[in-house]
Formats: structure tokens, C-alpha cells, sequence
């Protein structure tokens, strides 16, 4: 009898700057492990592994380590621009050292495929490993540097090793919404990429005891902290606040939504309004489940013009000033949201693009199918 073919492998890695860069590669992940019910996925991420659980359906071998940072937050709003600038001059310090390490790393993994969200070092790595390798995000690490940087001097050959690891790919799916990222010579545009949530509101307002007028709003900023004071805030009549366990809040009108024992978009698409930033799961997920969103611009993110102007189109949406979220005055902003017109639910196709256009790798059965080169569309 022949023996039986390997399993493929797709090695994957998650930045753990936040919890968005889960949320578009989750989607890919399931469509994928549908199709190919053999795949073995080993991730890479600092994010824990119970939060890889709660979004990836299939089986996997975590390993708990970061290859990038992202940024260095002072909070989910604002950059620390210094710590950040000291943690990429002293990663490039020794580049060519750190890239060679990662090609020994990825090589001993021997994966078919590695697919990043949104790390360049691993890019760089299985170039150098001979390794394909494809990246997926609505923005790059190097798009950032140059908007945040571009007038210091130790930033321009950093952006450039950037843009090599970047360009080392057989291509970079730019997710729907995403920013422009040009300087790609390998971007394929693909849809827009969300989960779908179960509608759980009765269950969940029954859990929680809510009069029948009473309406859930989910305070949601994503994996970086941003505690608002919400027990000095005014008492908005007939609205539940949803908060974060970790707040430790004490407050007739809120509840903790961890014990509710729903997945995020689940919570999602069962409330009556989030409050958050711009971030790429969030807007979308709202989007796509229905549900209207209250943000407040991040400071300086290049990212968020692009995540707006398409939430302004396809969803129910309404911004609010960092001062009116800090003090709470948001009763007349909900009113308004609510009072919007409702639009069409846009399709998340881009999964089961992004799947399709991963799969040659992944088959191992009979003859290799070519695999896609480097364009743009």
C-alpha cells in the first residue's frame, strides 16, 4: 500500500499588538481547516492561547512568542513614539542576525506555507529559508514607520529592511478596508474579512435581568487597555453598559460581559450599540452583524481614515470626542445613532478569497497546482 502523504503544514504568525490582527486571520484559518480537514497550523502569537481558542475552530500547535511589537501603546488611543523608536532601532541593530535566526527557526518548523498578520521578520525568514510566504493586514508595520518617522534619520534604512522583508513575499492580500500601501510590489486586494456572530439578546437580557426598554451597549477597545470612569458618569435612562471584567466595576447600570460566556461576536451582534475605536475586527464585525458603533478617533493612526469612510458607508455609525466618552455625555450621540437609517449587511467574502488563494500550497494530493505570483489588482 502507499504510504500516506504528509499532512500539509501552514505555519502562522499572529502579532499581538491588539486583538485585530486575530480577528482577520481567524476567518482565513477556519475556511481553510473546512477545505483541508488534514491541515496541521502551528501559531506563533504573545497573545494567550485561549484567545487563539475562542476565534480558530481547527486544531493547533501554539508557539507563545512574538516576532513583532507593532507599537508601543501608552494606551489603546495613543502611541509612545519614543519607546517605539527605541524598540526598532534596537530590533534592527542586529537584523541581519535576528533574520537568520528566524530562517533556522522556520526551517526546522519545514512548514509549506507561512502566512503573516502582519510581521516582517518571518517574511524575511522564509525567504532566506526558501520557504513561501505570504502576508495578510489592512496595513504594514513599514506603512506606519514611514508616517510616524519619516523625517528621522535612523528610519530610512530601517523602512527599507521593512519593505524587502514586506516584498520578500509571493504577495500581501490587502484585507477590505485597508490602506493604500503602494509601495507593495506583491499587493492582491481581497474582501472584506469578519466573523459572523449568533444573535444570543434574549438570552443574554434574560441573563441579565434587563427591563424590556432597556438597551445593551458594549464599551469594546479592543486587546490594549483603555479603562474609561464610568462611575462618574451620568445615568443614561434605559441603557446597560457592557464592560470588561478586568474593571473591577462596581455600577448599578453595567454589567461584566465575560461571565455572559458568549464569544465576542456573539456579543456583538446581540447588543444595541458598541462604543470602541477605529480597529479593523471591530468595524467590520459591527458592520457585518448590524450593530451601530459609537468611536472616538485614535490619535494619529493613519489606519482609522480608511476603516471610517467604509464604516460610514456600510454600517450605522456616529463619532464622539475623547472628552464626551471621558464625561459620559453620550445619551444624545446614542439617540442619534439609533435614529439612523439601517444599511444592507455587507458580505465578508474575503475569507474564503484569502483560503482559496492560500490552498495550492496546502494540497498535497497528486499533482502540485501552480501557485500564484506576485500581482496586484
Amino acid at each position: 500500500m502507499p504510504e500516506p502523504s504528509p499532512r500539509p503544514h501552514l505555519f502562522v504568525d499572529i502579532s499581538a499588538h491588539g486583538l485585530g490582527h486575530l480577528a482577520q486571520v481567524a476567518p482565513v484559518l477556519n475556511a481553510l481547516s473546512c477545505r483541508l480537514e488534514n491541515l496541521r497550523m502551528t501559531l506563533r502569537s504573545g497573545l494567550p492561547t485561549a484567545t487563539l481558542q475562542a476565534r480558530i475552530n481547527a486544531e493547533f500547535t501554539h508557539l507563545a512568542a512574538s516576532s513583532d511589537f507593532g507599537y508601543v501603546m501608552h494606551d489603546a488611543m495613543r502611541v509612545d513614539l519614543e519607546a517605539t523608536a527605541r524598540a526598532y532601532r534596537a530590533q534592527h541593530a542586529d537584523w541581519d542576525l535576528r533574520v537568520e535566526h528566524e530562517a533556522r527557526l522556520l526551517a526546522g518548523q519545514a512548514p509549506d506555507l507561512l502566512l503573516s498578520d502582519v510581521a516582517y521578520l518571518p517574511l524575511a525568514g522564509a525567504a532566506r529559508a526558501g520557504i513561501p510566504a505570504v502576508a495578510m493586514c489592512s496595513l504594514n508595520w513599514a506603512g506606519l514607520l514611514g508616517h510616524f518617522f519619516a523625517a528621522e534619520g535612523w528610519a530610512t534604512e530601517i523602512r527599507r529592511q521593512m519593505l524587502a522583508a514586506y516584498n520578500s513575499a509571493t504577495c500581501f492580500l490587502r484585507l477590505t478596508p485597508g490602506m493604500a500601501m503602494a509601495e507593495l510590489s506583491g499587493r492582491r486586494d481581497i474582501g472584506l474579512v469578519a466573523a459572523l456572530g449568533q444573535d444570543c439578546r434574549q438570552a443574554i437580557r434574560a441573563r441579565l435581568r434587563c427591563a424590556d426598554d432597556e438597551r445593551l451597549v458594549l464599551i469594546a477597545f479592543g486587546g490594549v487597555s483603555k479603562q474609561l470612569p464610568l462611575a462618574a458618569w451620568p445615568r443614561v435612562a434605559r441603557v446597560r453598559w457592557l464592560v470588561p471584567q478586568a474593571w473591577q466595576l462596581a455600577h448599578p447600570c453595567a454589567s461584566d460581559f465575560e461571565p455572559l460566556g458568549r464569544s465576542f461576536t456573539d456579543l456583538m451582534c446581540s447588543v444595541d450599540a458598541v462604543i470602541a475605536k477605529p480597529g479593523y475586527g471591530t468595524f467590520t464585525e459591527a458592520a457585518c452583524n448590524g450593530t451601530p458603533v459609537l468611536y472616538v478617533r485614535r490619535q494619529d493612526w493613519p489606519e482609522q481614515h480608511c476603516l471610517i469612510d467604509w464604516l460610514e458607508r456600510h454600517g450605522q455609525c456616529r463619532e464622539i470626542s475623547e472628552v464626551e466618552l471621558l464625561d459620559g455625555q453620550l445619551e444624545a450621540a446614542l439617540e442619534a445613532l439609533w435614529q439612523q437609517p439601517v444599511p444592507p449587511r455587507p458580505l465578508p467574502v474575503g475569507a474564503a478569497e484569502a483560503a482559496a488563494l492560500l490552498l495550492p500550497w496546502l494540497r498535497r494530493a497528486g499533482h502540485p497546482l501552480a501557485v500564484p505570483g506576485k500581482h496586484s489588482r
